[in-house]
């Protein structure tokens, strides 16, 4: 299975597409392995949605199946997760004065952040490197935090999806004869299981004693604040089509990696780029993480939307002064 170059790709060789197989076996094999599974009660629900994703990512790779009947596996298998697994947003954390949610609420948007988190992922993964690389981060910040908490299983369960990053990361950003991508199906894995430690970790700070020196006032803050990268480049580039008037799921080469790659001319740097903006937001959430909640997201959006108006600007100056140049030639 191939992934062939078309003008909404931005690699030029055919390359195999196969790495989310690789992903996906290590991940569910290690964690067979080295978890206790009796002391987590919903690994079985977990591993069930996972291989829905699986399959839906699969039948993806081998041919493209359409957004409605994609959506509806990702909804079925978060549904399995969040109403037999009980992995579930039961809080606000006080956010617009809300804490305890009703239970169809908690359904609502717990469906809905799984969802999210799941096609976000999908979304970045254009260029080499950045879905894992933004993985690895993102299972490192909640990893030391499920540790520190005493959470062992769930810090072992992240420990395991960094380790198969990294060995994907190794392959697809370092090499050049046996590069490989990770297809829908490690893209639609990484956003699931991520999503399951993004609810895992707000639901244990709505729970932990406050007095506790890991205890995090703005958790929902954080969380967005570490997953950042996949979260902010969807909502901007949705808002900007829905601007233009086109589908807000229209593909097209309006993400913030498109723009990176254009300027920089390269893989590499774009990646390391946006993976530096990641660190620096998981730092500065971390750090702020007793502010409010909603003074902790308005600072992350602003400084996220500064950040990203940089290249826009440089990558339309550079487009207006092309077509200068080319008036002028026309002229000559």
């Amino acid at each position: 299975l191939y992934d062939v170059p078309n003008g909404r790709t931005s690699h030029l060789e055919t390359t195999p597409t196969l790495g989310g197989v690789a992903i996906f076996a290590g991940f569910i094999i290690s964690s067979l392995i080295f978890l206790d599974i009796q002391k987590l009660a919903y690994f079985q629900y977990s591993m069930a949605s996972a291989l829905i994703i699986f399959f839906l990512g699969l039948q993806d790779d081998i041919s493209e199946i359409s957004p409605r009947k994609k959506l509806l596996g990702e909804i079925i298998a978060a549904g399995i997760i969040i109403d037999l697994g009980g992995v579930r947003i039961s809080s606000l954390h006080g956010f617009l004065g809300i804490y305890a949610l009703p239970y169809a609420f908690s359904d609502f948007i717990s469906l809905f952040v799984i969802v999210a988190v799941i096609n976000a992922f999908n979304l970045i993964d254009g260029i080499d490197g950045l879905s894992s690389g933004v993985g690895i981060l993102a299972s490192l910040a909640f990893g030391i935090w499920f540790y520190l908490t005493g959470h062992i299983e769930l810090a072992a369960m992240a420990a395991i999806l960094m380790g198969a990053l990294l060995a994907f990361f190794r392959f697809n950003f370092f090499s050049r004869s046996k590069k490989i991508f990770m297809g829908d199906i490690g893209s639609l894995l990484l956003g699931f299981i991520l999503s399951i430690f993004a609810i895992k970790f707000n639901e244990i700070n709505a729970t932990m004693n406050i007095g506790s020196i890991y205890f995090i006032r703005a958790a929902p803050s954080v969380s967005i604040g570490i997953l950042i990268i996949p979260i902010f480049d969807t909502v901007r580039v949705m808002l900007v089509r829905m601007m233009k008037g086109v589908s807000p799921f229209k593909p097209d080469k309006r993400h913030l990696h498109h723009y990176l790659l254009e300027i920089t001319g390269s893989h590499h740097k774009a990646t390391l780029i946006m993976l530096g903006f990641n660190v620096f937001f998981i730092l500065l959430s971390f750090w702020f993480r007793n502010l409010s909640i909603s003074n902790l997201i308005l600072m992350l959006i602003v400084l996220a939307g500064l950040l990203s108006f940089i290249p826009f600007y440089i990558v339309r100056k550079r487009h207006k002064k092309n077509i200068v140049g080319q008036y002028t030639a026309n002229i000559d």
